[in-house]
């Protein structure tokens, strides 16, 4: 029988004391951000799962009642630095946030991994909204929600001209002749915008991937529009099948009309299995897990991804009625599956607890998968982020259980596609803006 041809892409999502609010304590997991040798686990089980890449996010503000693992962390493109010299084919994706950075200093940084890691470094791209992150830049409140990608549209503009700056073969190093440079092949940027005054040109040179990977999480409005224009993976949060179709056919939609490609913007939904080698091994895990609840904690999660206090309303009430608020995606996915399940308040804040509002599957590695490819043949993801509650041994059992089934299946791959982020993900390199124009100049 022929194998399907269409292949899901997989990421890990990355959190040293795991995703579960209480990973920590489960045994044997690590207990702390800060620890590299069980980010080193976490990439060697990924790249011997041929997963594409590893994700992990960032804060610029300590907040002392967020997740453990966020609490205390090291700073991401340290980090992805040591874990390329580890790794060889694993993607390595980081946070980096567009109001907080200098666009000079961050264009730099990727292209220094890109150039370490030898074509593996992704940017996920974040305009931070917390007020203790403002804080700690002399500000009393982030900027508006759309104030904040208005800053992030120029912002990445300039990165990506700055890591354009050098052409392919612009590096000579002639030993005859002396000559080590070819100036004409390095540019001046000389933008001057609303938010940005940036000369360039950047001192490193051209990118392997020409520009590493761009990652987006926004789902408002501003943040789908954003996504659109600039996103090689975009990241999303959904509960219910038929939600996530429409979402994923809009999104496609939206980066057709920006004339790309709607392939080259993949859409890679957060999930997380709870895998057994039976059913009844399988729920006794998750119930497990549910023991472990931190009910502070998941309640102070909750009331960030729903920009309100919710410990003002009662638990076993319903989920309230709220305003709009700046955090869009997790507000809209989560009120939507209390109002389809009848949730209580309580019940989110343990869904919350569990998963950090993504999408939930108990069972054995065949069922696991029946739910993985369901989503993936009927048009609702391109693939999908592992957010395992514990680290390592959650995020092992997926690796030796599912995977191989989802290989015999046809719809992960078995071997590396190539060397580079891209090549996994089936992205073209993009063409260097100042060689375009030369060649446009041409005459044919």
């Amino acid at each position: 029988m022929a194998q399907p041809t269409r292949q899901m892409h997989l990421g890990v999502f990355a959190i040293g004391a795991g995703n579960h609010v209480a990973g920590w304590r489960f045994p044997g997991a690590g207990m702390s951000g800060e620890d590299l040798s069980i980010f080193q686990q976490i990439a060697q089980s990924a790249e011997c799962g041929k997963f594409d890449f590893m994700f992990i996010s960032d804060n610029v503000a300590c907040l002392l009642d967020d997740l453990p693992g966020f609490v205390a962390r090291l700073e991401l493109l340290t980090l992805l630095s040591a874990l390329a010299v580890t790794t060889k084919h694993l993607g390595l994706v980081a946070t980096a946030s567009s109001t907080y950075s200098q666009a000079y200093n961050l264009a730099r940084l990727f292209a220094s991994l890109d150039h370490i890691s030898r074509g593996r470094a992704g940017w996920n791209v974040v305009t931070t909204s917390s007020v203790p992150s403002a804080a700690n830049f002399g500000q009393d409140k982030p900027p508006p929600h759309d104030l904040r990608y208005e800053m992030a549209g120029e912002f990445v503009d300039v990165v990506k001209g700055l890591w354009d700056s050098w052409e392919d073969g612009a590096r000579i190093a002639d030993r005859e002749t002396g000559v080590y440079l070819d100036h004409a092949k390095i540019h001046a940027l000389n933008h001057v915008g609303r938010f940005q005054s940036v000369r360039g040109p950047l001192n490193c040179s051209r990118c392997p991937q020409g520009h590493p990977v761009i990652v987006q999480a926004g789902s408002s409005a501003s943040g789908q529009d954003f996504a659109a224009r600039i996103a090689d993976i975009m990241f999303t949060i959904h509960q219910d099948l038929g939600e996530a179709r429409a979402f994923y056919a809009s999104m496609k939609e939206r980066v057709a009309r920006v004339g790309r490609s709607p392939d080259h913007c993949k859409i890679i939904m957060g999930y997380l299995p709870v895998v057994g080698r039976s059913e009844t091994e399988a729920r006794a895990k998750l119930d497990d897990l549910m023991k472990f609840i931190d009910h502070k904690s998941a309640m102070t999660v909750l009331s960030e991804r729903f920009g309100h206090d919710m410990s003002q309303y009662p638990l076993d009430g319903p989920v309230p009625d709220l305003p709009a608020t700046e955090i869009h995606s997790y507000t809209k996915v989560l009120i939507a599956m209390a109002r389809r399940n009848n949730y209580r308040l309580r019940d989110i804040r343990d869904v919350m607890a569990l998963s950090r509002g993504y999408l939930i599957t108990c069972g054995t590695p065949a069922q696991i998968a029946d739910t993985m490819e369901e989503w993936f043949t009927t048009g609702a993801a391109d693939g999908f982020m592992l957010t395992p509650p514990y680290f390592p041994g959650a995020f092992d059992e997926f690796v030796d259980l599912v995977v191989p089934e989802l290989q015999r299946r046809g719809r992960f791959r078995r071997d590396d596609h190539g060397t580079m982020l891209r090549d996994h993900l089936g992205l073209p390199i993009p063409v260097n803006r100042h060689t375009a124009r030369k060649q446009q100049r041409v005459p044919v």
